[in-house]
């Protein structure tokens, strides 16, 4: 009998899933600069705090990502990811409310 765990395939889907994130992130991302690039300060910022949440979101995901190792956030990188994600979200409700009025 074997002590030692054969993790199998999971560590690649992991890794493929986080990629995955990362990509969604980055689509996202360009979709509200592109959005916010209209030329008025709402959109401005709304597109700059976009960045600011991908930047932030593509530090907490790049471990991961690649395989270099766990996210130094001491486990609470999944909250942080939502929290990131609910952020993008409401960015992305005030970019669809400013270009409708």
């Amino acid at each position: 009998m074997s002590t030692g765990r054969d993790p199998g395939l999971q560590p690649e889907r992991t890794r493929l899933a986080w990629r995955r994130s990362m990509l969604a992130l980055t689509v996202v991302t360009a979709l509200a600069v592109r959005l916010g690039s209209t030329g008025d300060a709402v959109g401005a910022l709304a597109a700059g705090g976009t960045v600011l949440v991908w930047g932030a979101l593509l530090v907490l995901c790049w471990p991961r990502g690649t395989g270099t190792g766990p996210a130094r956030t001491g486990g609470r990188t999944l909250p942080l990811v939502a929290l990131g994600t609910v952020a993008l979200a409401g960015l992305g409700v005030l970019l669809a409310l400013r270009g409708l009025w």
